[in-house]
């Protein structure tokens, strides 16, 4: 089993036997920073020390083999993609890494944008498809993949922070932009003729989260300085014009400056996960 799985398989049974830390340090002769480290999913420790934990937790060799067989890879990554498990409260080298993925992708999601913008209007205008419908689908699906890990970045900054807002509303829009590209990429092979009245009602639905979005991202003001605030007042600026449906182009020339510095409180938050990591594996 690999990290972060195998350390939280070993908090399970810890807890399940209702044993500390240091009461663990005491049964398997292995240091406490060690078991730290593994149950955080910061290292993957030799195979001698896996099976000297597991006998000092009674646990047997075989049944934990047998269990990450019936996991699967791909359970394995989707728990990993959806966090299940990780206490997301104290930072750690894994949630570094993932708000790192978070801003990297962020990139990513801001530089599609110049290629869906023009794609998008031109679609909606004069019913053109300007790169083509298999490109418009590639498009719609590298833009989804990037904006979902991106969000999945602020969700982690809001249980980082306690800051539920910035949780809920990240949801919201993975949620909601996921159904708006899925429903983008259904209508290119059907054609719609509400594709007008839809974006509207997109506009004003993206015109409410998005300012909901931005008084979350002000709260992060004591974390993250500045930046959280010009981000936020972007974000409702945005919001406020999508509401108007007839300047939600305005808006998205608004969210570019939002989004680079969406991109920068990503980057900072995974410095400072890294850095209370460590202070926490070295306290």
């Amino acid at each position: 089993m690999k990290q972060p799985e195998l350390g939280r398989k070993i908090v399970e049974l810890r807890t399940a036997k209702g044993l500390t830390q240091e009461e663990l340090v005491e049964l398997c002769k292995i240091s406490v920073r060690t078991i730290q480290r593994i149950e955080s999913g910061e290292v993957t420790p030799r195979s001698y020390t896996v099976k000297t934990i597991l006998a000092a937790l009674g646990y047997d060799l075989g049944r934990f083999a047998a269990s990450e067989n019936d996991n699967g890879a791909s359970r394995s990554w989707m728990k990993s993609f959806m966090l299940k498990g990780v206490d997301l409260r104290q930072p750690s080298e894994f949630m570094a890494k993932q708000l790192n993925i978070a801003w990297i992708l962020g990139v990513g999601y801001f530089i599609l944008g110049f290629l869906e913008g023009p794609a998008e209007y031109f679609r909606i205008a004069s019913g053109e498809m300007i790169f083509g419908k298999g490109g418009y689908v590639i498009i719609k699906i590298f833009v989804l993949i990037t904006y979902i890990f991106m969000q999945r970045g602020f969700f982690i900054i809001g249980s980082l922070f306690n800051n539920y807002l910035v949780k809920i509303t990240s949801v919201v829009l993975i949620g909601s932009m996921t159904l708006l590209q899925c429903y983008e990429i259904v209508t290119v092979y059907s054609n719609s003729p509400a594709l007008e009245w839809v974006s509207v009602g997109v506009s004003v639905s993206f015109g409410a989260i998005g300012i909901l979005f931005g008084i979350s991202l002000i709260k992060l003001n004591r974390s993250l300085g500045a930046a959280s605030l010009l981000a936020g007042a972007f974000e409702i600026i945005a919001g406020a014009l999508f509401l108007t449906v007839a300047l939600s182009f305005a808006g998205f020339f608004v969210l570019i400056p939002a989004e680079l510095l969406e991109i920068i409180l990503l980057y900072r938050s995974a410095e400072i996960a890294k850095e209370r990591s460590g202070v926490a594996n070295f306290a």
